[in-house]
């Protein structure tokens, strides 16, 4: 379940991901398997070897997708969530959250 978004916000990344965009979605997201962890970045793409090839830049690998709601992601989290969204240009969406403070 995503919480701190907006249905607006939930669509657009959606759309984005149809389009064929490498498109991100953070969240707060609370999982007892990752301890520390309060929210996650969705990174999802229609084109699944555009999203393979853009998350092996970031060493994530293929088995590593989720094929959720048809629209297939990577789950990013913790520190790799933090290297990655601030190489994309992207740390808003973890100040939003607050999670910056935490790191």
């Amino acid at each position: 379940m995503a919480f701190g978004i907006t249905k607006t916000e939930l669509r657009e990344w959606k759309e984005r991901a149809k389009q064929n965009e490498i498109s991100f979605l953070t969240h707060f997201w609370i999982d007892d398997r990752f301890p520390g962890c309060t929210s996650v970045t969705k990174v999802a793409c229609a084109d699944i070897e555009k999203l393979v090839s853009w998350g092996r830049n970031y060493g994530l690998k293929r088995e590593w997708l989720h094929w959720h709601d048809d629209y297939p992601h990577f789950d990013l989290l913790g520190e790799t969530q933090y290297r990655i969204l601030k190489q994309e240009g992207l740390l808003s969406q973890l100040s939003r959250f607050r999670v910056l403070d935490k790191l």
